[in-house]
């Protein structure tokens, strides 16, 4: 089989046995690939989306916004040919060295560092978090003190330390995202939300 035909098989698999859910079309082929990235079919009842989430993403993406990511996993998972023909720049600041300098001073993790370091690229655009509770952490932080202002945030950090707190509290926030309850997530499942998006536009 060719690999469209292998993802169109898998969809339709997916399709089949997903149990009932209430998302609309454009939610629906977002969780779908989250499904297809992970096989694992509890993101149906655990997805959650802001009701501008999707309208906003999509915004950032046709203006050409910057898409930023914790890590390099999810920047790589990324599929930067979608988004070639609006100009978007993926962009991940883990490895910069004064944020690698500042974390160190400081104490903190690279990931938090790594989310101040990149305020003035955030605007606008999309922050990817699919790793790091303590960026999701403090970039509900900058929000809410309206220093920084993504179009969108895909919250999706993974483990058993602030994941799942990280997320409620994005959830609870008026701001767009997309996220989950619970645990899991991860840098592959964050990317998949970024690919499904791609393929609305």
């Amino acid at each position: 089989m060719k690999p469209e035909e292998i993802e169109e098989l898998s969809f339709k698999i997916i399709d089949k046995e997903a149990p009932p859910h209430h998302f609309s079309f454009d939610q629906w082929s977002i969780v779908r690939r989250m499904i297809h990235t992970s096989a694992d079919f509890e993101y149906v009842k655990s997805v959650r989306f802001h009701k501008h989430a999707i309208v906003r993403g999509l915004e950032a993406i046709k203006n050409g916004e910057n898409i930023i990511t914790d890590t390099n996993m999810a920047r790589v998972g990324i599929r930067k040919s979608d988004f070639e023909r609006f100009g978007t720049e993926v962009k991940c600041f883990m490895t910069d060295p004064e944020v690698c300098r500042i974390a160190l001073k400081t104490g903190t993790t690279k990931a938090k560092a790594a989310v101040d370091a990149a305020i003035p690229d955030m605007e606008n655009g999309i922050y990817v978090i699919g790793n790091a509770p303590t960026a999701l952490l403090r970039l509900i932080e900058l929000v809410k003190e309206k220093k920084a202002k993504p179009a969108l945030i895909i919250g999706l950090p993974v483990g058993f330390v602030n994941a799942a707190e990280s997320k409620a509290n994005l959830i609870a926030m008026d701001q767009p995202y997309i996220s989950n309850i619970g645990r899991k997530g991860g840098s592959n499942i964050a990317a998949s939300v970024v690919n499904a998006l791609a393929k609305l536009v």
